[in-house]
């Protein structure tokens, strides 16, 4: 599937600026319609982050309830999504922190989805790239999925993250160095044989 080109971002920024205005004024279906847009979107995300899908379903209503409260305060320098995302972001952390859990778990790599060793193309091509993700430290991992999954800037990242701009170009830099390394490890190998624990 290929990336949202950067008019299908600010048609989608705008759209979700509008909802944000409608919320402001109180209005819940806007609320609604907003939640619908990104539930499925944080999901994945921090589902990823915390391997846990009844956590992310709280870190989802928790964010939800703070853009609900706050959709005043929100300045316009960033994409409605960097907010969101951010706030999400934030709160994952905080519940992790209050659970004794460390930052950024990664999911197992035997816990990873496979296929059959038929397919091909781009599921057999997205397992393997996840796979080599897996192995790279969490901020770069996370990093990386901001970028390419998520297709936010540099300077959005920064924000998410709360760093420092060349900080996120130095994780990315260093992402895509290892994965150069590690992919052609990982192509061709029985499934059991890619990643070793």
């Amino acid at each position: 599937m290929p990336a949202p080109s950067s008019h299908q971002h600010q048609q989608r920024d705008e759209s979700d600026r509008l909802l944000l205005d409608r919320i402001v004024a109180g209005d819940r279906e806007a609320f609604r319609d907003l939640y619908i847009v990104y539930h499925r979107r944080l999901a994945r995300f921090l589902t990823r982050l915390t391997r846990r899908y009844e956590l992310a379903e709280e870190i989802i209503n928790d964010t939800m309830w703070v853009v609900w409260r706050r959709a005043g305060k929100f300045r316009g320098e960033s994409r409605v999504s960097t907010w969101i995302i951010g706030i999400a972001y934030r709160r994952a952390l905080k519940s992790l922190k209050s659970r004794g859990q460390r930052q950024y778990e990664t999911t197992p790599i035997e816990n990873a989805p496979l296929v059959a060793p038929d397919e091909l193309g781009e599921a057999e091509t997205a397992e393997w790239i996840l796979l080599g993700m897996q192995q790279l430290p969490p901020e770069q991992r996370l990093a990386l999925e901001f970028a390419y999954g998520h297709g936010h800037s540099c300077e959005e990242i920064a924000e998410i993250m709360n760093c420092p701009v060349n900080t996120v170009k130095t994780r990315l830099f260093h992402a895509r160095a290892k994965l150069r390394v590690l992919l052609p490890g990982l192509a061709g190998a029985p499934p059991a044989m890619r990643v070793p624990r």
